[in-house]
């Protein structure tokens, strides 16, 4: 006989078990379904962010960050380190109780929330009297219905055309958080955010690392102005970049993986490495939801079609994160899968495309929230502009990080900010700031009038602030 419930939740990552604990609030009987599986089968809820995203990869990032600081840094603050080595199975054991750390969270979230938890796969079997017919096929098949349901089953990595994954010579982002030595040479395609995290990860470590980009441009997302600052630094690192690449022809054997491509000079190149990371987007997981068992509707790239408020083309029947338009973050899916849950409660939830914050968490950081310049200029926004140098921060000097800027764009006549730009320390917890105001429609002298405490970091927007009515303090 099928479970019944108010809400199906499909998919246990960012968006869905944030959605799933949302509904259990408002008091709805909630199911969330997942397949996710840890190394002893068991579930492992938290969807790509948690098991082979967001979370593993900071893991990494910070035991590689450690590592540089002694081998290069510390002398500088009078520390002595010698014959500083890095365990490479201690780190990912690190990173993989890191992860577990979050799995477990989530399922003691599960528990306290009242959620229902079913480990396997979940697909829609046919419309029942109430709302939908759901089968898990997991340990033991089961079946569920529900009359709303909410799908949250996130994204895929995009491989190359005739290049699959094999994940251990040619690498998703899955792979790369598993590599078991560093690579004497390391490639990657695509200069994204993964790419460039996971190669910072490794160059750290000592690989030798060539970034392959198809674009003509350097983080054609980002501000023009950022993105320069940003790329000298990975170059000063000794990332190699090369920018308008065409990739011809990738080959495995024994010896690693031969890549052939076209520079943007037209110029033919072959680079040779232990392993290759493709890093070039990811597209929406529908992979068995059996959508056609009950028409659901998908867009052209594999997506499911939603309005405004993330409601499909059914009723009752809602999508949230990856598996819809718009950016592919956790952080998007978290707020999408609360508003939803909300919505089904009948109340008004609230997700602003404008002011969801971007981070790419390399050193320097990467964070912006809002227009770059470049769209300003674009859409015929008339604007003003302010930038501030870490390296007149007193804070930055102390950390012995001075790279990179905040800067922030206004509107020239209301004063109202339109975006802030950051490269630099702590750039991914700076923003944030932005993003509050942002919301609330603040100016940039709102910023420039609020007291911020010295000697800090956030300083450094302030004084951006100051900057776009050609203002400063220089503290």
């Amino acid at each position: 006989m099928s479970k019944q419930f108010d809400v199906i939740v499909i998919g246990g990552g960012p968006g869905g078990y944030i959605a799933a604990i949302r509904a259990a609030q408002l008091g709805f009987n909630v199911a969330c379904i997942d397949e996710w599986k840890n190394d002893k089968g068991g579930p492992a809820p938290g969807g790509t962010c948690t098991n082979v995203g967001c979370i593993p990869s900071k893991a990494l990032l910070q035991s590689s960050e450690h590592f540089e600081h002694a081998n290069k840094h510390f002398a500088e603050h009078g520390i002595t380190a010698t014959g500083v080595k890095m365990d490479v199975a201690k780190m990912i054991a690190r990173k993989d109780t890191v992860v577990k750390q979050n799995n477990d969270g989530i399922l003691y979230l599960f528990k306290k929330n009242k959620v229902s938890f079913f480990h396997g796969r979940g697909s829609f079997v046919k419309v029942a009297e109430g709302g939908y017919e759901i089968k898990v096929a997991g340990a033991a098949e089961e079946s569920l219905t529900g009359k709303q349901i909410i799908i949250a089953t996130g994204s895929n990595a995009r491989a190359l055309p005739g290049t699959p994954f094999d994940e251990e010579l040619v690498l998703s982002n899955d792979g790369a958080l598993r590599v078991g030595a560093v690579p004497k040479k390391l490639g990657l395609i695509g200069s994204g955010v993964i790419g460039l995290e996971m190669g910072s990860v490794w160059r750290r470590l000592g690989a030798e690392v060539t970034i392959l980009e198809g674009l003509p441009t350097f983080l054609g997302a980002v501000d023009e102005q950022i993105a320069k600052e940003a790329k000298k630094a990975f170059d000063k690192q000794g990332l190699k970049i090369e920018l308008g690449v065409k990739v011809g022809e990738i080959k495995t054997g024994k010896k690693g993986v031969s890549i052939t491509y076209t520079n943007a000079k037209g110029e033919a190149q072959s680079l040779d490495v232990d392993k290759l990371i493709v890093s070039i987007g990811r597209v929406p997981n529908t992979i068995g939801l059996n959508v056609e068992a009950v028409g659901l509707q998908l867009d052209e790239r594999g997506a499911i079609v939603v309005d405004a408020d993330c409601k499909t083309n059914l009723p009752g029947v809602w999508a949230v994160g990856d598996v819809v338009r718009g950016p592919m973050l956790a952080h998007k899916a978290e707020e999408e899968g609360v508003a939803v849950a909300e919505r089904i409660a009948g109340q008004h939830g609230h997700v602003n495309f404008n002011t969801i914050p971007w981070v790419i968490y390399t050193s320097p950081e990467i964070a912006w929230v809002g227009r770059t310049e470049q769209q300003l200029k674009a859409d015929g926004v008339k604007y003003k502009a302010g930038s501030f140098p870490f390296l007149a921060n007193g804070r930055a000097r102390a950390l012995g990080d001075t790279t990179g800027m905040v800067k922030m764009l206004a509107d020239a006549d209301t004063d109202e900010i339109l975006g802030v730009h950051i490269v630099g320390p702590q750039a991914s917890e700076l923003i944030s700031e932005a993003v509050v105001a942002m919301e609330f429609k603040a100016s940039s002298e709102d910023i420039a009038r609020i007291c911020h405490a010295h000697p800090s970091l956030s300083e450094a927007t302030k004084e951006a602030a100051l900057a776009v009515d050609k203002r400063t303090l220089n503290f």
